[in-house]
């Protein structure tokens, strides 16, 4: 085979090869790079960013490691004579990775403003509105109905502190019901001192502080019951200040509404 031959092989095989990676990573799912998945549309853009980031840095290190070794290869001592050749500049490489780092720190600030406007970004006309409260050591949850102020729910602690070691789901610990499909307003607020409202599946985190309040809309898309906790240490007690997030449909939250309602309003109390 001829020299010009071989030199046209290689130069076919390149968009041969960019071709077959191109439909491998098309039959495959997204890698989370140990993120999840995000259940409501805030977490999933977050995840997006998240990913986005993660394959840019590996981007990155795959060259940097790979014009690390290319030179460790390349370049290696042959002889005890032999020296590689010399240079002490070469601007326009130097221009090149100057700019380059500094461009990507300019889109990736550009995208990281998008996906924290789309996250703050709240309903004028949410389905739901919920106020959270933390406290030690525990969580209340108050609904009041965007429809209808006057008619409210609360949920809320009722153990004793005490080291239960029950997963967050356990009926030890308070329960937020929300509709699926629906943006659900979180009003945040703290009792006593910073806590952290933390639902790992939704990829997101807010302080809870005393005396400010923090706003912010869930708008789940998935169905389903999420583990949530107090992410900042709080006192004796932080790890028992667990709760659970259940995701429902709309007709089966405002059937438990309904009901909850009628049970509450019975009672005279929130439970």
């Amino acid at each position: 085979m001829s020299p010009r031959t071989k030199l046209r092989l290689r130069r076919a095989s390149l968009p041969l090869l960019l071709l077959g990676g191109a439909v491998v990573l098309g039959g495959c799912q997204v890698p989370t790079f140990g993120a999840f998945r995000g259940s409501t549309t805030q977490g999933h853009d977050e995840f997006k960013l998240w990913v986005g980031m993660s394959i840019a840095g590996l981007a990155v290190a795959a060259i940097v490691w790979g014009l690390i070794f290319w030179t460790i290869i390349r370049y290696r001592r042959r002889s005890h004579a032999e020296i590689p050749s010399q240079f002490s500049a070469n601007i326009p490489l130097e221009i090149f990775y100057t700019v380059v780092p500094f461009v990507m720190v300019l889109v990736i600030f550009y995208f990281t403003v998008v996906t924290e406007n789309k996250v703050d970004a709240v309903s004028a006309t949410p389905a739901e509105i919920v106020h959270v409260q933390g406290f030690r050591w525990g969580w209340n949850f108050s609904y009041y109905s965007a429809k209808n102020a006057s008619q409210g729910v609360e949920i809320s602690t009722k153990a004793e502190p005490k080291l239960l070691a029950q997963p967050a789901t356990s009926s030890e610990y308070p329960q937020l019901v929300i509709p699926v499909g629906e943006p659900v307003r979180i009003v945040l607020t703290s009792l006593d001192v910073i806590h952290g409202f933390y639902v790992p599946e939704f990829n997101f985190s807010r302080y809870a502080q005393p005396g400010v309040v923090n706003t912010f809309d869930f708008n789940p898309t998935t169905i389903g019951v999420y583990r949530g906790q107090c992410s900042e240490y709080c006192g004796l007690y932080h790890a028992e200040m667990l709760f659970s997030v259940k995701v429902v449909s709309q007709s089966a939250f405002s059937h438990w509404l309904t009901a909850e309602q009628g049970t509450q309003a019975q009672s005279g109390s929130g439970v």
